[in-house]
């Protein structure tokens, strides 16, 4: 690990201000994901801010009879917390299905939403890749690409996206909060908070250079059946290959958003227009263009089947 200087910040504008002092500054809460990084020499930042004492950890009613999520709350809390499982249930069930107990204790909200990919070329600083190094190229197209993106890749990068949290956020219409250094406000739709990997994999969100996330909102709940449904390698402490969050209604209308194949949590909204017509018609709405390599096109039939499986679990609820 490369030395690095520290210092906790007052509040999150004086955090957003003093990122923009210092080159290669980085913020730094529960430090689950960026740790790791810089120990792996992936992530080599000069100067850490710690947000932690932001008072930022605090779960509220909004106005619209939405909720607003600090960006400090920590998963294990959001998870339990009693108006998240009563009106959110998607939101709890993906963040039960994250990690271990020992990290959702630590990680984050806003954590959550921006770590880095688990591709494992990513990982390897001996292979090339574009996100790690730009214009290095990426190995993971030619390379072992079974649990690597299907939908929205590009020649640049195929990697996706590894947060359980952020794909229920996506089915619920959530919204970021943050601020920036001149300490102005905004609200982003968490939809366009995650680019494409295009030919600029390595700028992962649209974000500007050390602006702050420092709150999550969740509009007025859906209602209907909340089912979160991860396929992955092993029952616990992986990543999905696919997931599926899906709010449904008894009508059989809802919201679906898929992760584990792409750079973002993949939602279309033209795919829940057909929800009437199967887990076929959606599937073939959400994966359109979908361009996978020989060794994860699998993933085209399983969003199939785990869309079947939920959207026939939410009739049986209903």
């Amino acid at each position: 690990m490369r030395p690095f200087t520290y210092l906790r910040a007052k509040s999150p504008a004086e955090a957003a201000a003093l990122a923009a002092q210092v080159d290669g500054s980085r913020f730094i809460a529960g430090g689950t994901n960026l740790l790791d990084l810089m120990k792996l020499d992936i992530e080599t930042p000069t100067h850490l801010i710690d947000v932690n004492g932001l008072a930022l950890d605090r779960i509220e009613a909004t106005p619209e009879g939405g909720v607003r999520i600090g960006a400090l709350v920590r998963n294990t809390d959001l998870a339990a917390d009693a108006r998240i499982r009563k009106d959110y249930g998607l939101l709890s069930r993906a963040l039960l299905a994250g990690a271990s107990g020992q990290l959702r204790n630590r990680a984050t909200t806003a954590g959550n939403l921006l770590q880095r990919t688990r591709c494992p070329y990513f990982y390897d600083t001996n292979q090339p890749c574009n996100k790690r190094q730009p214009g290095s190229g990426c190995a993971a197209i030619d390379g072992f690409s079974r649990s690597l993106g299907i939908i929205g890749v590009s020649e640049a990068c195929i990697a996706t996206h590894p947060s359980d949290m952020a794909v229920a956020m996506r089915a619920l219409d959530a919204q970021v909060e943050t601020v920036r250094p001149d300490g102005t406000t905004r609200r982003i739709p968490l939809a366009e908070l995650h680019r494409l990997p295009g030919n600029t994999p390595n700028i992962e969100t649209t974000l500007a250079a050390h602006e702050l996330i420092t709150a999550v909102t969740l509009p007025a709940p859906l209602g209907g059946v909340h089912i979160y449904q991860k396929v992955r390698d092993r029952a616990s402490y992986a990543f999905a290959l696919i997931s599926v969050g899906a709010a449904i209604q008894k009508d059989g209308s809802g919201h679906i958003a898929l992760g584990g194949v792409a750079h973002k949590p993949w939602r279309v909204e033209a795919a829940e227009a057909v929800m009437a017509q199967g887990a076929k018609a959606v599937s073939e709405q959400l994966l359109a263009g979908a361009t996978p390599t020989g060794q994860n096109a699998f993933k085209l039939t399983l969003v199939e089947r785990t869309l079947a499986s939920v959207m026939a679990q939410a009739r049986a609820l209903a």
